[in-house]
């Protein structure tokens, strides 16, 4: 385990396949190693750990706040196969590798999917859990519009600015979100995630349903809905009457990303969840 000089850590653990998965840490009262609750952040699709950045600063004042970049992402190696049990897997070795667990487990997206994944396989490591954005069954759909959409941009950008003007409509959120989420290469900014293996990533989920992971979960659960999304619908709300312990919130004016659409509010729920478990 090694830190900055400024203490945050930046580390990394093998897992059993032989990828290198990276961990970032964002300090807390007990330092970035030390003891105390675990707030474990998990990203979405296409995202990495410090696009976290903004609620870690908050987040740091209940726990040590780690997030992880899942594989294919940010500095962890793109290795598959991309399937929620090699990704929760990562999660578990993780975990145990750097003694963090139990966590407050803390997902947006394909995060709270790898979230409640992990608390129904392994229910000793996951405190509590809060899941943005998703939903447990997409059956029947396909990523072919994903990756037409990905497919119509430049494979590089000039700048950082241009990234964010490229995917920050309607949602200047989007726009921020992937800013963080690039690379300056030779020839301009490059995301750090092949859009085409995430496309691969997401085909799974229109194959697989992921509700008995949900019915599994027995841990206190926060499930925050966006207004304007169309990943969650209506299942975030059967959710909540399948998880005995859980919370579902309608969160009005955001998109996919909640937690960047209205700081505010995000913040006031997460932290009435931590506030109640101690």
């Amino acid at each position: 385990m090694s830190s900055t000089s400024s203490g945050w850590l930046r580390t990394s653990v093998t897992v059993s396949d032989g990828t290198s998965i990276a961990v970032r840490g964002f300090g807390g009262p007990n330092g970035p190693g030390g003891a105390g609750r675990t707030i474990l952040l998990l990203h979405g699709l296409m995202g990495r750990a410090s696009t976290w950045w903004a609620a870690s600063r908050w987040l740091a004042d209940h726990g040590r706040v780690i997030g992880v970049d899942a594989r294919g992402h940010g500095d962890s190696p793109a290795r598959g196969p991309w399937r929620t049990q090699r990704f929760v897997a990562d999660l578990v070795e993780v975990i145990e590798a750097l003694a963090l667990g139990p966590c407050v487990v803390i997902g947006h997206s394909m995060g709270g999917l790898h979230g409640w994944e992990l608390a129904a396989a392994r229910p000793e490591l996951v405190e509590a859990l809060v899941v943005e954005d998703m939903a447990p069954d997409h059956t029947g759909r396909t990523a072919d519009s994903w990756t037409s959409w990905f497919a119509a941009m430049p494979p590089a950008f000039p700048s950082v600015a241009a990234v964010r003007d490229a995917f920050g409509h309607p949602r200047p959120s989007w726009g921020d979100y992937l800013a963080e989420c690039v690379r300056e290469g030779p020839d301009g900014y490059r995301l750090l995630t092949d859009p085409f293996e995430a496309g691969d990533m997401a085909s799974e989920w229109g194959r697989v349903s992921f509700w008995d992971g949900v019915r599994a979960v027995r841990c206190p659960t926060l499930l925050l809905q966006a207004e304007d999304s169309a990943i969650a619908g209506e299942q975030m709300a059967e959710m909540a009457r399948a998880i005995p312990a859980a919370r579902h919130v309608l969160v009005p004016g955001t998109g996919h990303l909640v937690h960047d659409d209205a700081p505010e509010r995000y913040r006031e729920l997460v932290t009435e969840l931590l506030v109640s478990l101690r």
